[in-house]
């Protein structure tokens, strides 16, 4: 069973599509990396599925069920723009009054829960207002996650953050997959980051589905390339071009594109007097295949 399941998702503002006939899979126990450009329809995607927006048409399931069925409504948590905390509370208290809104059963059993799994257990008594940026995402995490929900929607929860900031909100939502067996849709404009724990991925454009692949997928599609580093780049750069058909200069160092071996680059060189200081063989990331995706459909477009 899937978490998700989106077809022909629309929703529009002022007769312009924000979400254009949209589908979408989600599967269960997935993190499922969302991903597009500003206004390419992520947070209005995410709003409908949570009940915030009304959609134009197009049918949501989640769990096999209408997304507005009563039963299902209750499995989800969300965190889209801010935790919407007050202030001058704690975050003990901010956590009580969504546990007395939500009409959970035995609540501080539920705060100190859900505030072990965002690593806050000893913030408790901390006023939200004294609370650093990534402690008060953690703090929006822990609100959606009262009630133990079986699916989780996060828009742009690392964006902002520091280095160690992010690599803590890494551990939490691959712990809340492994350990806890929750679904997370969540978005975010650092493919870096994004990358390190999805399973899955959805890219959408202009309110369209682009594409949708797990990460074994993106990992066979993605190019394989030899980077090195000689003291010649230039002249390096040229002996290489005349051999292999996708050579490029990127930063301190020239790629070779679709290319197994290292041995035949280094030997190629060294016949033409160029010592190589340094090679690695890569794959590239999510961020290069992305607007290497977005490129082509740019270049289609313009032949059209």
């Amino acid at each position: 069973m899937n978490a998700i399941e989106i077809r022909d998702l629309s929703k529009s503002f002022r007769s312009m599509y924000a979400v254009d006939h949209l589908n979408m899979t989600v599967p269960q126990g997935a993190i499922y990396g969302f991903i597009g450009e500003n206004g390419s329809g992520k947070s209005t995607t995410m709003k409908l599925i949570c009940g915030h927006l009304i959609k134009d048409s197009g049918d949501i399931k989640l769990f096999g069920k209408d997304f507005t069925d009563p039963g299902v409504r209750v499995r989800v948590g969300a965190l889209i723009e801010n935790a919407g905390c007050f202030p001058g509370s704690s975050v003990y208290q901010n956590l009580m009054m969504q546990c007395i809104n939500l009409g959970l059963e035995d609540p501080d059993g539920e705060i100190r829960r859900v505030l072990e799994i965002v690593r806050m257990e000893d913030n408790a008594h901390i006023k939200f207002k004294s609370c650093s940026l990534g402690m008060k995402q953690r703090i929006g995490i822990a609100m959606a996650l009262l009630g133990d929900p079986a699916l989780l929607i996060l828009d742009e929860p690392i964006n902002g953050l520091d280095t160690d900031g992010m690599r803590i909100m890494r551990e939490i939502l691959v712990d809340i997959t492994q350990k806890y067996g929750c679904t997370v849709l969540i978005s975010s404009h650092i493919l870096g980051e994004l990358e390190k724990i999805a399973t899955h991925y959805g890219i959408i454009r202009q309110g369209r589905m682009i594409m949708e692949l797990s990460s074994k997928e993106m990992d066979e599609r993605a190019q394989v390339f030899v980077s090195l580093k000689t003291k010649d780049m230039a002249g390096a750069l040229s002996i290489l071009r005349t051999k292999y058909e996708t050579v490029r200069e990127e930063g301190e160092y020239i790629r070779v594109y679709d290319v197994n071996e290292t041995e035949d680059i280094v030997d190629t060189l060294m016949r033409s007097g160029h010592v190589v200081s340094e090679i690695k063989k890569n794959k590239i990331g999510l961020e290069e295949y992305y607007v290497e995706l977005m490129s082509a459909q740019d270049a289609e477009r313009e032949e059209k």
